[in-house]
């Protein structure tokens, strides 16, 4: 085990799924409460953990939206971006793309500029110390109207330069892509990349609207397309990132152990898999934990996880020279002397 923990701390990977809301750890929720003053409904960091015992992805949102009650300066949103990166750049991470969900804090009178100021400060020291580079990702959430939705990215005008896309999260079933078809339209036109949630909760038609409705560059988790043949052989053959979660999809029962998990399935049938951690603190565990525990659970070979890791890469939204300078590095330490 030693030995394949050392192998996936030192290959280079990416992360490109993962809420940066969801890496408040406890500690961090205590912290943030004292600092600004908020009132928890929780006794202590123990209490806390004791409610993460979620079984479906609305039990996870509810205690998800109270944790971000605390988050409330530019500072907060800085000290959580930085504890992130230091957890990934451990696991070996050279890159991640994170999503914010400026409407969880607008809505509480957190200013739009409040949030964006403090991940992307966060996200530049992360790179000079850590030497981990990084992208912002604006997501929607979906239980909320589409006129919300426009709202928000009207606020985002000022840092649309400094962020690469939106996304599509929160309460999946009931809340179809389609829902949100003119905003996402309207974000492309702005240049934007467009990433969606579907096929977690949500059946394999909320995929076939994401790809045909939004028009997405990337789906985010996935699971639900091997459903519908037709639909995985065109993820396949159209080379379409899916950003899977193993230990997010085994904690909200997604899956009902991490055996069955389906990633190998999707390697093997040729679609672009990716491993990451989602909400980490929630969870169970960071980008090295999924890739370790999905390793041992599906028992993947060494040249899977490099599959794993170029496709991390590949199917990030980095210029294409910084991809091969990432796709060079992996074949370096692949290479090396045992």
């Amino acid at each position: 085990m030693k030995q394949l923990e050392d192998f996936i701390r030192g290959l280079p990977k990416a992360e490109l799924h993962l809420h940066i809301e969801g890496s408040l750890e406890p500690e961090q929720m205590f912290e943030f409460a004292r600092r600004n003053g908020v009132e928890l409904p929780f006794a202590d960091v123990e209490a806390v953990r004791a409610a993460y015992a979620f079984s479906n992805l609305q039990d996870f949102l509810d205690i998800y939206y109270q944790g971000a009650r605390v988050l409330l300066t530019q500072q907060d949103f800085h000290d959580l971006t930085m504890a992130y990166f230091r957890r990934i750049a451990a696991d070996g991470a050279r890159h991640a793309e994170i999503f914010f969900d400026p409407q969880t804090h607008t809505e509480r009178g957190v200013a739009f500029a409040v949030v964006a100021e403090g991940l992307l400060a966060g996200m530049a020291q992360a790179e000079v110390e850590l030497g981990v580079s990084s992208k912002l990702i604006l997501s929607f959430l979906r239980h909320l109207s589409e006129d919300a939705a426009f709202d928000t990215l009207a606020q985002a005008e000022p840092y649309l330069d400094r962020i690469v896309g939106v996304g599509l999260d929160s309460s999946e079933l009931g809340h179809p892509p389609e829902k949100f078809a003119r905003v996402f339209a309207a974000a492309r036109a702005k240049g934007l990349k467009i990433v969606a949630h579907a096929g977690e909760e949500g059946p394999p038609d909320y995929v076939y609207q994401a790809l045909d409705l939004l028009e997405v560059d990337r789906i985010d988790h996935g699971n639900r397309a091997l459903e519908d043949d037709v639909l995985t052989e065109r993820l396949a053959r159209e080379g379409m990132t899916l950003t899977v979660c193993p230990l997010s999809n085994l904690k909200l029962c997604v899956v009902d152990d991490l055996t069955s998990h389906p990633l190998r399935t999707m390697l093997r049938l040729g679609l672009r898999a990716t491993i990451n951690s989602d909400d980490p603190a929630y969870f169970g565990g960071y980008l090295g934990q999924n890739w370790l525990e999905t390793a041992q659970a599906l028992d993947l070979s060494r040249d899977e996880l490099v599959t794993l890791a170029r496709n991390s890469f590949t199917g990030s939204f980095l210029a294409p020279d910084e991809i091969a300078t990432h796709l060079a590095a992996i074949d370096a330490y692949v290479a090396r002397p045992n």
